[in-house]
């Protein structure tokens, strides 16, 4: 009986802190590591760096929502993996060297975005950001897929393999 109740603890508690909510503000300064917004997109997939993502770069780089307001249109090159997040979301910091390290392992193959939720609220709000991090792996053909939740480093290698190779649509 007391092993059911440390179990159901554990699992408890990482279900709990695997995801921030959208509610918390907190002015922690993050440590992220990302390439500047001007950046080229090319030059940073090829170096395995992590662009930043403004909304108008969304527009540009990932899909013109504004234009196309009832399906899918992909501007990218490549396929891309969004990170949505916040500077003081303990998960959030806990996939950022993830994040960078799967970037710099997919160099040239897929581009890498981190999008600032506070930031930009209206990314959050047209993709219901809710709980943070959240992903979205967007594949150069067919639709997009999201995962909410930190996640070990082998989880999130295999989740951009399923998601943006592995899918045929």
């Amino acid at each position: 009986m007391q092993i059911k109740t440390s179990l159901f603890i554990l699992l408890t508690s990482v279900i709990t802190f695997s995801a921030c909510t959208h509610n918390k503000k907190t002015e922690n300064k993050s440590q992220i590591q990302t390439v500047s917004k001007t950046d080229d997109t090319a030059k940073a997939s090829a170096e395995g760096n992590v662009t930043y993502l403004s909304t108008a770069d969304f527009r540009l780089k990932i899909m013109d929502y504004t234009i196309h307001q009832t399906e899918w249109v992909f501007e990218g090159e490549r396929p891309a993996v969004i990170d949505f997040y916040t500077t003081w979301c303990g998960p959030c910091k806990m996939m950022a060297p993830i994040v960078e390290e799967t970037a710099k392992a997919y160099a040239g193959k897929v581009d890498f975005y981190k999008v600032d939720i506070e930031k930009e609220q209206e990314l959050a709000q047209m993709f219901g950001i809710q709980s943070i991090p959240t992903f979205l792996f967007i594949p150069a053909k067919g639709k997009p897929t999201m995962q909410m939740g930190a996640m070990p480093k082998e989880i999130f290698e295999k989740m951009v393999d399923e998601n943006l190779f592995s899918r045929i649509e």
